[in-house]
C-alpha cells in the first residue's frame, strides 16, 4: 500500500524512498533561485498530503497542501492553484499579493463548483478540505501565502549584535501565520468574529476546535462549514451531525507576506503541521544548517506518527 501511495509523488518528482518504508524523499534539484528537496512521511493508509514545485527562469512556485477528510481537496489544489497563478500573473503583468489572492479565490470557487456538482452522489465531499501553503519567488521577492497550520520558516545568518546569537549563528524567522485555534490570539480572533455564538470554539479532550470539529480556521474546501445550505440539507446530515450555522465559520482568505530576499538568507523550510508538532522553528533550522545539502528526517515505526510534508529550498 505504501508503494502504491508513493507513485503519484514519483510522477511529479521522480523521487525514491529509504529502508524504513515511511520516508519518501528527493535529492536536491535546481530551481530558479537555488536548489530544493522534498521529504514525505506517511503514517495513515491514505496519503492526504500533496506537494509540488514549478520552476522557470523567472519564477519559482512551491506548494504544500495538507488534506483532511480525504485527498480530494489537496489533489484539486495540486491540479489548479499553479495554473491560476500563471494565468493571473500573465494578465496582471507580474506576480503580486493581489495575484495570489485571486489565485486562492479562484481555486476555492472551482472546488466549490465541483462539490456542488458531485455532492448528491458523494455527500461526504462537502466535508473534505485542505490547508494550503504557497511560496513564490519572482524578481528577488519572496511571497508566502497560507491557509491553515502548515508553516514556512526562513533560516538566515544572524545580524551583527542580534540578541543571544554568536558569530556565524543561523536564526529561524517564521514567515507564515498559523491559522489554528490552539493559538490563543487566533482563538480570540475567531471568537470576536462570532460574538453571538458562545460555542464557536470548544475544547474537546484538551484540543481547541471550531464547533468541536476542526482546529484550523482557514482552508480550501470544508464547504459545509462555509456554506450553511450544505449543513442544513437532510442528505448531508446522514454523514455529519448538523450544526445549523448562522454564518460561515471558516474562510479561504490567505495571510500573505512579501519580503525581499537578502544576501544573509540561507534557506527556506515549507512543512505541514506534522513536522512542527515535533520540532520548533529553531530546532528545524538547526538541523538543516548542520547539513545544508541533505534533507534528513529521522522517524520510528509508530502507530501515532503524524503525516507530514517537508520541502527545503537552499
Amino acid at each position: 500500500m505504501l508503494e502504491l501511495c508513493r507513485k503519484p509523488l514519483k510522477m511529479w518528482f521522480g523521487g525514491g524512498g529509504n529502508d524504513d518504508g515511511l520516508l519518501w524523499h528527493t535529492d536536491l534539484k535546481p530551481h530558479a533561485s537555488g536548489n530544493y528537496s522534498i521529504a514525505v512521511v506517511q503514517a495513515n493508509s491514505s496519503l492526504e498530503d500533496q506537494a509540488q514545485v514549478f520552476t522557470s527562469p523567472s519564477a519559482t512556485f512551491v506548494g504544500v497542501y495538507d488534506g483532511h477528510g480525504g485527498p480530494e481537496a489537496s489533489r484539486f489544489i495540486t491540479n489548479h492553484l499553479f495554473s491560476f497563478l500563471r494565468k493571473f500573473t500573465t494578465e496582471e503583468g507580474g506576480l503580486s499579493e493581489e495575484v495570489i489572492k485571486k489565485a486562492f479565490e479562484a481555486t476555492e470557487d472551482e472546488f466549490l463548483r465541483v462539490v456542488r456538482e458531485s455532492w448528491i452522489a458523494r455527500p461526504q465531499i462537502a466535508s473534505v478540505g485542505s490547508c494550503c501553503l504557497l511560496g513564490a519567488i519572482s524578481k528577488g521577492v519572496l511571497y508566502v501565502a497560507n491557509l491553515g497550520d502548515s508553516r514556512a520558516v526562513l533560516g538566515r545568518k544572524a545580524l551583527e549584535g542580534e540578541v543571544n546569537c554568536g558569530a556565524g549563528a543561523v536564526v529561524a524567522e517564521r514567515l507564515s501565520t498559523d491559522h489554528n485555534v490552539g493559538v490563543e490570539n487566533l482563538r480570540k480572533e475567531v471568537e470576536a468574529l462570532h460574538p453571538d455564538d458562545p460555542h464557536i470554539v470548544v475544547c474537546t479532550r484538551g484540543v481547541w476546535r471550531i464547533k468541536g470539529i476542526i482546529q484550523v480556521s482557514r482552508s480550501i474546501g470544508d464547504v459545509y462549514l462555509k456554506k450553511p445550505e450544505f449543513d442544513t440539507n437532510p442528505l448531508f446530515q446522514q454523514f455529519v451531525c448538523p450544526l445549523y450555522l448562522r454564518r460561515p465559520v471558516m474562510t479561504a482568505e490567505p495571510s500573505i507576506l512579501a519580503r525581499k530576499l537578502k544576501a544573509d538568507d540561507l534557506f527556506l523550510i515549507f512543512a505541514s503541521d506534522g513536522l512542527w508538532e515535533h520540532l520548533t522553528d529553531e530546532a528545524a533550522v538547526e538541523i538543516i544548517s548542520r547539513s545544508p545539502r541533505i534533507v534528513s528526517v529521522h522517524t520510528t515505526h509508530s502507530t501515532n506518527l503524524p503525516n507530514y510534508t517537508l520541502m527545503l529550498m537552499v
